[in-house]
């Protein structure tokens, strides 16, 4: 009898536990520095989404659940076909697989497994705060660099921050960060308490300085435009007064804190000279969309195969194109990385992929994106709770889709982007139950859980 009461209690506490903190920890582990002197391998946090996935499993086999309704099937199955033609035509079966798994980790397996351990808007609201709260370390970390001078190597100078992620994944941080705000930002727009609602607007203001200092064009193109769809998702009153903060905001950052360096100035001005007098990375990047088209005009239907870029790369681009990139400081040594991906994640998916590819990966996230903006048409004519969660989850499906056009899959900070569809899917493929009018609650209940 005295084993029977601690097994008792452990089994209670197992109760309480929300299946989504597997998928926490997740986020959680990307605050953990990238081993070795490279970005390439297995980070925990991998491992740790490969876990997340056979505990969803195990979870449906002993629940004996269906593992997910026809709709989400359509939406989340058609670009596993996509993906075995390209992994078939692929240069070798090592690259095919390689390939193979690693999206269907990122745009299948992990979006499934969010998509089924969320249960309802506090698990929501959990998750983006953990991912409010990575960016606040890794901001913390990146603004030190600049501080101090221990950054990546920028124009001679290492003050590009990076965070925890080391020169060779110069975009890491920047996600993280973007991600961060983007979740600040739905978070401070949706009904929560007033006090919550501060608090994520001050974490929004906050990330924008470690954002800054990431020199990173492609995500601050992405957070602004993701974020000015927020806002006026949530309503033209308020994007007004939230502009009108965030400029003041900018104000305090460029005059008071000094973030308007003469870097920085001129990492702004070349988002408008990409055209007039491009830099050699903007070179290279146009280079290298080039020769991802001509690989595709090459075999249109069914691209080069899963991890063909760099073997058909040479053969079409132009001289233009560098060696690669040098990077620099922040803990590693000097290296020369080579430019192995277009920059261009439907560049990238067209060229090994296929038109066939393309349209049964880029279909799935347009059916997200169209399924989620409707839903949270419904949820706000219905004056339901819960709009913080559907801009969230619209937000960060948003900002992938637009940093998509400047930057592809690599790296630790990859997962994340399987988070954020996942999430998306939580919120595109719910039942239409739940955006109806909205019930009239009795006094002391609870908000009624989205599935």
């Amino acid at each position: 009898m005295a084993h029977a009461l601690p097994l008792a209690s452990t089994a209670r506490v197992r109760r309480r536990l929300p299946p989504v903190l597997a998928v926490v920890a997740v986020v959680a582990l990307l605050a953990l520095p990238v081993a070795g002197d490279g970005a390439d391998g297995a980070h925990p946090a991998d491992v740790a989404s490969g876990l997340a996935v056979l505990y969803c499993a195990v979870r449906l086999v002993r629940d004996r659940r269906r593992p997910l309704s026809g709709r989400a099937a359509a939406v989340l199955g058609p670009p596993v076909l996509g993906l075995a033609v390209a992994a078939m035509g692929a240069l070798s079966p090592g690259a095919g697989l390689t390939g193979l798994g690693r999206y269907l980790q990122v745009f299948v397996l992990v979006p499934a497994t969010v998509l089924l351990l969320v249960r309802d808007r506090g698990d929501v609201r959990l998750l983006a705060w953990s991912m409010v709260g990575l960016a606040a370390w890794q901001g913390a970390v990146g603004v030190h660099q600049y501080v101090t001078g221990t950054g990546a190597s920028y124009q001679g100078e290492q003050v590009r921050a990076v965070g925890t992620f080391g020169p060779q994944d110069v975009m890491g941080m920047a996600t993280v960060v973007s991600l961060g705000v983007v979740c600040a930002v739905g978070l401070a727009l949706g009904r929560t308490p007033a006090r919550q609602r501060l608090l994520a607007a001050g974490c929004a203001l906050a990330l924008l300085l470690p954002l800054a200092v990431s020199f990173s064009r492609g995500a601050w193109i992405a957070t602004a435009l993701t974020c000015a769809a927020q806002l006026l998702l949530a309503g033209v009153r308020r994007a007004l007064a939230v502009g009108a903060a965030v400029v003041a905001a900018g104000v305090v950052l460029v005059g008071g804190f000094g973030v308007g360096t003469a870097m920085l100035q001129e990492r702004v001005g070349s988002i408008t000279r990409v055209a007039d007098a491009p830099d050699q990375s903007v070179t290279d990047r146009y280079t290298m969309w080039a020769a991802a088209v001509g690989m595709w005009h090459e075999r249109p239907l069914t691209g080069v195969g899963l991890k063909g870029f760099p073997e058909h790369r040479d053969g079409h681009a132009s001289l233009a194109l560098s060696s690669g990139s040098e990077t620099d400081g922040a803990g590693a040594g000097y290296h020369r990385q080579p430019l192995l991906s277009p920059h261009n994640m439907y560049l990238l998916v067209l060229a090994e992929q296929g038109l066939f590819g393309l349209l049964t990966l880029a279909g799935s996230w347009l059916a997200l994106l169209v399924l989620g903006l409707r839903r949270l048409r419904a949820s706000r004519r219905s004056g339901r709770a819960g709009q913080d969660c559907a801009l969230v989850a619209c937000g960060l499906l948003v900002w992938q889709l637009t940093d998509f056009a400047y930057a592809d899959i690599g790296g630790p900070s990859t997962v994340l982007t399987a988070v954020c569809f996942g999430l998306a899917a939580w919120w595109g493929l719910g039942t239409d139950a739940t955006v109806g009018p909205a019930p009239v609650p009795a006094p002391g209940a609870k908000e009624v859980p989205a599935p």
